[in-house]
């Protein structure tokens, strides 16, 4: 028995393409108590890890001038939708050098190009 025969993965469509520099909104369902919402986090692709069902990606923005990074799962069901705002023009796949960079030294310029 393979490693593909014991998890079938059915990719998400409400996650669209993205890569590191990207802006994205990740809406991620919530449970508290009874109830179930939907917390949007929105931030700049910073990692993007994997393939198949150990994926994941890391999200950053600076909220109130301290930095937050969230990992989310790619094929989670607790992720409901990965939207792109706006495409990130950058030369890494990892942009961890954004950590130690605030204001203007921590934007991105925008890809403008059509693909």
């Amino acid at each position: 028995m393979e490693a593909s025969e014991l998890v079938k993965l059915e990719p998400n469509p409400r996650i669209d393409n993205f890569t590191p520099g990207d802006t994205v909104r990740v809406g991620i369902r919530v449970t508290e108590g009874a109830r179930t919402r939907t917390q949007v986090f929105e931030g700049v692709v910073i990692r993007n890890r994997g393939s198949g069902p150990g994926a994941s990606f890391t999200v950053r923005r600076v909220s109130y001038e301290i930095g937050v990074e969230r990992t989310f799962l790619t094929h989670s069901p607790a992720v409901e939708y990965v939207e792109r705002t706006r495409r990130g023009l950058v030369k890494q796949a990892r942009l961890y050098y954004l950590r130690g960079r605030s204001g203007r030294g921590a934007r991105i310029k925008e890809d403008r190009r059509n693909r």
